[in-house]
């Protein structure tokens, strides 16, 4: 376990050193939720009632956009190749460096939504709510983009690719993440039903993520 967390920490590290990792994603983040008002219009109450979609579309997309960064330097120089040779298991790498981009990536993203929210004029008693269900969800975006991540490592400039393979996975985080924002906000439906399949998701995919990518990165290392 030494190990993994030497792996976990390094990873944290050159994240945070590089500039990159969450402070890219939530200027993204920033800028698409800038934008999104000036195209659906001033109304205020249209924005609030639309904030919980237009803030998850937003964070799906800034989690898109930094997903080629989790093997993607360490396949180039070598690092990947040592690791998968060593005497941890690959899985663990997996895990360890899927953790290390949730942290400085997805984490950063949770925080940054309900500032972000009132932007859209989102109501405050959805703050929380809001902040839970990416909690819940922003694990299972990270875990399922590290399987497009590991299968396009062999491809140059494979960012479009990896949006290709990882959006249809991400619409039942979508729409569970936003149906449990909503029911808070507009009712009839109770919030615990969709955070608990949203929940589910992420522990799914924490279980066959892990294994997947793994494969997928000794295909391409072979």
């Amino acid at each position: 376990m030494n190990s993994f967390w030497a792996i976990l920490r390094r990873d944290i590290r050159l994240a945070m050193r590089q500039g990159g990792g969450g402070g890219m994603a939530v200027g993204f983040f920033l800028i698409v939720v800038s934008i999104l008002p000036l195209g659906v219009g001033p109304d205020l109450n249209l924005l609030a009632r639309i904030a919980p979609g237009l803030l998850w579309v937003a964070l799906l997309l800034s989690v898109l956009l930094s997903l080629d960064r989790i093997f993607h330097a360490d396949y180039e120089d070598g690092t990947l190749d040592l690791l998968a040779t060593g005497p941890l298991s690959l899985t663990l790498v997996v895990i360890a460096k899927m953790l290390a981009h949730w942290i400085t990536t997805g984490l950063p993203l949770v925080i940054a939504a309900p500032v972000l929210g009132v932007l859209l004029n989102l109501d405050t008693q959805a703050f929380l709510p809001l902040m839970l269900t990416m909690l819940a969800g922003t694990p299972a975006l990270n875990f399922l983009g590290a399987i497009g991540a590991a299968l396009t490592l062999g491809v140059r400039r494979g960012g479009l690719l990896i949006s290709l393979l990882v959006l249809p996975l991400y619409v039942p985080v979508l729409i569970f993440g936003v149906g449990a924002v909503n029911a808070v906000l507009v009712g009839p439906s109770p919030f615990g039903s969709p955070f608990m399949i949203l929940l589910a998701i992420t522990l799914v995919s924490a279980v066959i993520s892990p294994i997947a990518a793994a494969a997928a990165i000794r295909l391409n290392l072979d």
